[in-house]
């Protein structure tokens, strides 16, 4: 399954994808905005994306996106949809390496994301999680149509997140 767009190419993860991951979940942004996930090998990256990726395909149906440039096939972020608990509808997500911010291509991967959840499964409420601190997550969720609706702590954090909607 791909989804294109005019920059870009998104499809679902292998496990050929694992350098890649490595490289996103141990970059500045994804540390500091997400959270380090203890990826510290190739080999973390590969059982990580079986156990967070792969089975959310198969258990929800929908999931996470490598995002590609269209015209050299570069690795360049991830935009999806992911089921929490804690979270009554998909949480839409995205994070680029550093060298792709400021491009347009996180709103274009997302939006292409919200566009396949709508038209393709049926979805139209979308939640969203942030750092109030992460003021570029803030003002891209704000540019796809989300709005700050509440604040929520994550099971076992004592990290206050603020929490977007499509309905609001």
């Amino acid at each position: 399954m791909r989804i294109t767009t005019e920059r870009l190419l998104l499809r679902r993860f292998t496990l050929l994808d694992a350098a890649f991951i490595y490289k996103l979940m141990n970059s500045p942004g994804w540390l500091q905005y997400i959270g380090d996930r203890n990826i510290s090998s190739v080999k973390d990256a590969e059982n990580y994306i079986e156990k967070h990726y792969l089975s959310s395909y198969e258990t929800s149906g929908f999931g996470a996106f490598i995002v590609e440039l269209k015209e050299t096939g570069t690795a360049i972020g991830s935009s999806g949809l992911y089921k929490r608990d804690y979270l009554e509808h998909p949480d839409i997500g995205f994070a680029f390496l550093p060298e792709y911010s400021g491009k347009g291509y996180a709103f274009e991967a997302a939006s292409a994301t919200l566009e396949f959840a709508r038209n393709t499964l049926k979805m139209h409420t979308f939640l969203a999680i942030t750092l109030p601190e992460n003021k570029d997550s803030i003002k891209l969720l704000n540019k796809l149509g989300l709005r700050a609706i509440d604040k929520v702590t994550m099971k076992d954090e004592d990290e206050e997140l603020l929490l977007f909607s499509t309905a609001f």
